[in-house]
């Protein structure tokens, strides 16, 4: 008799491993971002926004006095931004409300820093050029980039706000996934697609990199480490594809994964730039211009809606090597290897990035 109850038992495991396979996933993931009805030109929009405050910014590298009316127009995409070309959208509305101050405090910085004529120096805004003459950047009297606050802040409190938090947060994710709209499909397919724009990538990424812009930039850079790629790219195809089957866990795995390997791109990058500080620390230009990038990329840490690690460290993290987590009281002339090896180690530790720290 117990016998034949194991065989039985044997047997209904048997029914319970032939249903699950039967509810398995039984739809195609493409191989690129080749669904139905995807729409993310806003996103699009907003990128192609923010690559022109940039390269309007880059002119004060050269000595040219920028103003902060312009780049605030240009933030809320009103008169007075002289964009190349017409925009529907705005960032300043998309960046995380509490920020948005901060950023057109930044402009105001970056306009004040431009007014100097002189080489920059310690208690004296200016442009600081290279050992060798091939970089020059306009930095603040305490070697501050703004420009590198200003855009790569913005890819944090913005593109990666919007992507991990908003877009794939719980109310846009519990939006109507039955009623398809002609070119956009659902409005739960929708979003996913709009948090897949933030990202910067091609539909046929990682096998193209052409048109590579802001995280996606990053995140190939990344790749060797991380295998960010692939990893991120990945978790777009299947939660999009759940999201049309209606396959609700696989796309919650999908947004986790996101959220993480996203993330962890941008740890990785603050460490980078602390590696590239650290090797460049006696050429003044290069080590500020890769310090204000390892600011704003620990800064980005905070937006994501499950960070690994609060606010308040993170703030930590930029205060001991930057001086502080105010942009008012950092400087950069006072940091030190020993500050830029402290923060590169725990950031290491948190992220596990401890076999390959040195080489990110």
């Amino acid at each position: 008799m117990k016998l034949y109850h194991l065989l039985f038992a044997l047997f209904l495991l048997g029914l319970i491993a032939c249903e699950d396979d039967d509810n398995a996933n039984d739809y195609d993931v493409p191989a690129t971002y080749s669904f139905e009805n995807v729409d993310y030109s806003g996103q699009t929009e907003r990128i192609l926004m923010l690559s022109e405050i940039k390269a309007y910014m880059s002119q004060g590298n050269a000595g040219a006095e920028l103003e902060s009316s312009r780049l605030k127009a240009m933030f809320s995409n009103e008169p007075g931004a002289q964009f190349s070309q017409t925009y529907n959208k705005q960032l300043k509305n998309k960046t995380f409300e509490a920020q948005r101050e901060y950023f057109e405090y930044l402009m105001d910085k970056i306009e004040q820093a431009s007014q100097s004529d002189g080489q920059a120096t310690e208690g004296m805004s200016g442009v600081v050029t290279s050992n060798d003459g091939a970089k020059s950047y306009l930095v603040g009297q305490t070697g501050v980039e703004y420009a590198q606050l200003i855009e790569k802040g913005l890819m944090g409190a913005c593109f990666y706000y919007q992507a991990t938090s908003v877009y794939l947060g719980e109310d846009r994710m519990n939006a109507d996934n039955e009623s398809v709209e002609e070119d956009s499909g659902t409005a739960m397919e929708h979003h996913w697609d709009e948090s897949f724009g933030y990202f910067g990538v091609p539909k046929t990424f990682p096998s193209s990199l052409d048109g590579l812009a802001f995280w996606g930039v990053y995140c190939n850079r990344r790749d060797p480490f991380l295998s960010s790629n692939n990893m991120l790219m990945d978790a777009f195809l299947s939660g999009r594809a759940a999201i049309s089957n209606k396959d609700y866990e696989t796309r919650d795995e999908s947004i986790r994964i996101v959220r993480t390997e996203w993330e962890k791109v941008s740890a990785a990058t603050a460490i980078n730039y602390l590696n590239t500080a650290t090797r460049e620390f006696d050429d003044n230009a290069i080590k500020f211009h890769a310090l204000s990038e390892a600011i704003a990329f620990v800064y980005s840490l905070k937006f994501n809606v499950e960070k690994t690690v609060s606010n308040e460290q993170v703030d930590a993290w930029i205060a001991e090597f930057a001086g502080s987590a105010n942009v008012d009281e950092m400087n950069l002339y006072e940091t030190t290897v020993e500050d830029m090896q402290s923060v590169k180690d725990q950031l290491s530790t948190v992220f596990g990035f401890d076999d390959f720290k040195d080489e990110l």
